[in-house]
Parts: C-alpha cells; structure tokens; sequence
C-alpha cells in the first residue's frame, strides 16, 4: 500500500477512536501490522508510513560459496530433491564453519534458477531448444503459395483387406495460408511414395464437389524427412511441375504444427465418435468400418472443416482460399497430372481383345493400331474401372474395363477377393486330402515300409 491508502485506514483510528483490533478484522490488516504503522505516525506523521525498504534488500543472507554448492548440485543430473539438497548443504555448511542455510532458503536459491539454464541442464539441448530458442512462426501471404504435406496413424481400428484387424495411415495435404485442406488419402500400410501422390493428385486436380474449391500448384511444397517424400521420383515431379521442394529439419516438427494441429483434431473429433476409436479406455476395440467406409468420414469430415470459422485466421479454410478471386496455377490435362506423380506404372502388351491387367480387359479403339505393341499403362489404385495407356510418355488413351464400366473396383478389392479364394480353395483341398489318405490306408502293403513323411496340407505348404 502507498501512504495515502495506509492513512485513510489508520485515520478511523486516530480521528474515529476504532480500535485496531477491530480494523484488523474488517481489513484483514494484521494487529501488529496496524501498531507499526501508528507507531510511525505518531513518530514522523503521514510520511513516516512510507514504505520501507529493507537494509539488506537485494542481498543473499547466505554465504556466495554455499550458494554456488546449492546451485550445482540443483543443476546436477538427475537432480535431487529439496530435501536432499538441504540436507547436503547443511552439511557443507558445518564443514565450512559457516551458518546452516534454513530449508526455505535452499528452496529459494533452486527457484531463483534460470528456467533456461535448468533446462538446458537437466532435459538436454533439444529440450532447451524446442522450449526456449525462437521459432519464426510464419504464414503464407496467398493461398497456394505453400503447400504442407504429412502423415499420421490414425487412433481407430479398422477391418482389413485380410478381415483382421488393422490399424489405417492419413496423408493430408494443407495449403498454409488458409489452412484449408486441399488433399488426402487414407490408406493401410506404412506410408509409400503411392499414398503420397495420390493426395497430392486428389490436392492439385480440381474436385467434382464444387464446394471443395482447392485445387492448383503450389509455390513451395513444404514435406519431411520420410522415405516417401525425399524419394527421386518427387524430386522429378516437383522440377517438371515447378514446385520448389522444401524438407523440415530432421528432428524439428515446430514447421509442421498447423498440419499437426489437423491431425489432432481428427483424432478428437472426428474418430472419437466412430466405432474401433483408440481411446484412452479402450485399447483394443473391435472394429467395424471398413477402409472405404472410414474414408468416406474422412472425406465428409474435411468437407466440414473446411466450411468453418478457423480461429487463428478468423474465417473459414474455404473462404480463406477463395478470397480477392484468383485463378489457381494448374497442369495442362489430368493424363498429364497422372504421368508425373502416380508411381506405379507397369508395361503390357496390346493383345487382339485389349490389355490384360490385374485378371481384368481394357478396350478402347484407340488401341486398334496398337496390337502387338508394347505400351505403358498407369492407374489409380484405388479406382481400377480405368487406366490410362502411353506409347513412349505420349498419352494415348483410356482404356475401360468392359467388364465393370461403371464399378469403382479399387485394387485392394480385387486383392481381397484373391485372398478369399485362395482361402475357399485351401479349405477345399485340405477337407480331400485326409479323405484320400484314409482310402489309402485300407491296402496295407505285405512288408512294413519305411516311415512315410507327413501329409503336409496346402495350408502348411504355403507357410
């Protein structure tokens, strides 16, 4: 308190006649602390009830030497409690002949500490940099100027191709500016260069929701230090697109935080409310969604994201991007699109009914003049209604699967049923074979033989 705040208390007394006793109960003052300062009212008036400033402020009133002792051993790996330091510094303190520091005082000089230095001290240099050093938080200036791109496994469990459980991937792709997101593929497995360009593909084209606007090239793609993203094939594509390629510093996420963010909110409040969720109570979950139904959500869920108020930007992802009306940068064709990124091209040959792949037959009278060529086909995994032909990187064609025009077969689904029919094929072939032993057994041969290996089933034979 100033003077005059301490004077207009203490006048109830002098010009009032309140006891002190009963001021300290209606100010919660404390009694002695009410009888010092009449004292020095009376002594020296109104100015005498200037605070006053200690002697020895500023000073330890411990010795230097003992400080430092304290402070060591505060800065010591693993560091030892209060308790123990007092007990140790005590014990220096007899040694020295010098005053026992009291345990608030230890306490004290470990508190007084640098929070940097502890750090530093206790939890490592990364530790110190990741709390202390600055980190330039910066924000693109227009929309597409840079792109973030990254993974994550997702907290949910899912039926997989094989119908055990599996536990399914993310990559998103976000533009900086307007934290929309432009892109993403959910897929199971370990990230690969495949998943990769198949969001970037889904992030540049433009989408068939027209409330899903985000599309073009981006200036600057900002990615990490995965297998998937350092790869040569992206390097390519980045130059042929002319898309500068920046990699995070190894070991420094505080680059990616807006796209972590996403991640965390998808895992919040999108795959909290959906069966299989990997919550804090339920770490083993019986899944239910499939990998379609599960992208599906995703897909509604960026939708919603996207339409928004972002509360760091004021304004939603998709108002963000769209804003002062611009016309994004954006490749000549989507063939041209797919012969950049997608990383899975596989050479056939044009035979007279079209071109074999995948168990299935694309046509498309383009491929007349082509029987007996050899060419290069590239698809998307996850839709193999169609493919798309080249001869020598010049686009040719799209060649349909006759068979299933207008199926989106994705070629995890065919993968599956294989699997399925190998397993029906296997139960079927290992329910005979026990059966033809046993009518085997009924013709003993008149001399014991040697020992006849095992009968091994299909199923051992393919372990």
């Amino acid at each position: 308190m100033d003077p005059g705040e301490r004077w207009r208390v203490l006048r109830l007394h002098v010009e009032d006649q309140v006891p002190l006793a009963a001021l300290a109960r209606e100010t919660g003052i404390g009694l002695r602390t009410l009888q010092r300062w009449h004292q020095h009212y009376r002594s020296g008036g109104i100015s005498a009830l200037e605070p006053r400033r200690r002697t020895d402020a500023g000073r330890r009133r411990v010795d230097n030497d003992l400080v430092v002792f304290i402070e060591r051993l505060a800065l010591t790996r693993p560091r030892p409690s209060i308790a123990t330091l007092h007990r140790r510094a005590v014990t220096e303190a007899e040694r020295r002949g010098l005053p026992a520091p009291s345990y608030a005082t230890v306490r004290n000089v470990v508190h007084a500490l640098d929070p940097a230095l502890v750090t530093l001290a206790l939890e490592g240099p990364a530790s110190y940099r990741d709390q202390f050093e600055l980190v330039h938080r910066f924000r693109a200036d227009r929309p597409n100027h840079i792109w973030q791109a990254d993974h994550t496994e997702l907290d949910i469990m899912i039926v997989g191709a094989n119908g055990k459980p599996d536990r399914p991937w993310l990559t998103t792709v976000m533009d900086d500016y307007s934290r929309a997101i432009c892109g993403y593929s959910v897929f199971a497995g370990a990230p690969s260069a495949l998943n990769t360009a198949l969001a970037l593909r889904q992030a540049i084209w433009r989408k068939p929701d027209p409330s899903w606007a985000m599309c073009g090239l981006p200036d600057v793609l900002y990615v990490d230090h995965g297998s998937d993203f350092t790869s040569h094939h992206l390097d390519r594509t980045a130059v042929e697109l002319h898309i500068r390629l920046i990699h995070s510093t190894i070991a420094r996420p505080q680059g990616r935080g807006k796209i972590e963010r996403f991640f965390g909110t998808v895992n919040t409040e999108l795959l909290a409310t959906l069966p299989g969720h990997l919550g804090p109570g339920s770490r083993t979950p019986t899944p239910t969604l499939d990998l379609s139904a599960l992208d599906h959500a995703v897909g509604r869920f960026v939708l919603t994201y996207n339409d928004r108020t972002h509360q760091e930007i004021g304004a939603s992802p998709r108002d963000a991007w769209v804003s002062e009306g611009w016309l994004p940068r954006t490749p000549d064709s989507l063939e041209q699109l797919d012969g950049l990124l997608l990383t899975v091209p596989k050479h056939r040959t044009v035979q007279r009914d079209g071109i074999h792949f995948q168990g299935q037959r694309y046509l498309s009278p383009t491929l007349a003049p082509f029987v007996g060529h050899r060419v290069t086909i590239r698809y998307d995994p996850r839709d193999l209604s169609e493919i798309r032909v080249y001869d020598r990187n010049t686009f040719l064609c799209v060649a349909v699967d006759e068979h299933h025009p207008n199926l989106r077969l994705s070629l995890r689904d065919i993968e599956t049923a294989r699997r399925a029919r190998r397993r029906e094929l296997r139960r079927a072939l290992n329910d005979r074979i026990p059966t033809l032993a046993r009518r085997d057994e009924r013709h003993p041969t008149p001399e014991p033989a040697a020992r006849r290996p095992r009968l091994r089933t299909y199923e051992e034979d393919d372990g």
